[in-house]
Formats: C-alpha cells, sequence, structure tokens
C-alpha cells in the first residue's frame, strides 16, 4: 500500500467549554486533536500500518509554550487539568508540536474568511492536487 502524504484528520465543531483567553481556546482544541492523534496511531498500529511521529501544527505560540512548560503560570492556572495531559505526551516523544504561521495554515481556509488570494494559494489542497 503506498502512502502520497501524512495522514490528515479534520473536525470543526463549537467548543463545549467557555475559553477566557485565546491561548486557552487553542490549548483546548490542540488536546482534542492530540486525543484525535493518538487514536489515529493506535487504529494504524492495530492495522499493522507503519507510523511516523505524530506531528500536530498549532498557529498559536502561547499555546505551544503552554503545551510545552509543565510550569503552572498564573495566567493559566485556571484551565481544567484535564487538558494538561498534552504535556505528558509531548515529554514522552510520542507527540510533536509544529508552530505554522496563520499564512500558511491551510485549516484556516475552512474556519475563517478566505481571500482569493488564500485560496488560491492552497487550491492545490482543496482540489487535490
Amino acid at each position: 500500500m503506498s502512502q502520497d502524504g501524512p495522514l490528515i484528520s479534520w473536525k470543526s465543531r463549537k467548543q463545549q467549554t467557555v475559553a477566557l483567553s485565546t491561548c486557552e481556546a487553542e490549548y483546548i482544541s490542540l488536546a482534542c486533536a492530540v486525543r484525535e492523534a493518538k487514536f489515529l496511531k493506535q487504529l494504524c498500529n492495530d492495522m499493522t500500518i507503519a507510523t511516523s511521529d505524530v506531528l500536530v501544527n498549532v498557529d498559536n505560540q502561547g499555546t505551544i509554550n503552554l503545551a510545552k512548560n509543565p510550569v503552572n503560570h498564573q495566567r493559566s492556572k485556571h484551565i481544567d487539568i484535564k487538558y494538561h495531559f498534552i504535556r505528558t505526551e509531548i515529554q514522552a516523544g510520542t507527540i510533536k508540536l509544529d508552530y505554522i504561521p496563520t499564512e500558511d495554515n491551510v485549516a484556516d481556509i475552512f474556519t475563517k474568511p478566505a481571500t482569493k488570494a488564500k485560496l488560491e494559494k492552497f487550491k492545490h489542497f482543496i482540489m487535490g492536487k
């Protein structure tokens, strides 16, 4: 079985928790993405499909810093502890986070108003070519 590219999972839904900041909202979304990534990796392993490291693209540097730094910051102590499992996954090396600038983030065309220039830039992702 040949693979043309990375395994991608995409989902959009209204967050069930009210976030007090953009960073917190992104952190909660990251926790959901990490759960999904762990599920997909286990599914591939169960089907004996070789997988590489799980890379999650994040467009918020504050979220990446919060996930990588296990220090409890004054501004993030209110975040529910259930989301902090991300830190364990990063420390264990099962998940890797990569910063992707907003202008290079393909997912934004599905969640934010897209300009003609942005649609043109990412048309090969949309059209599958």
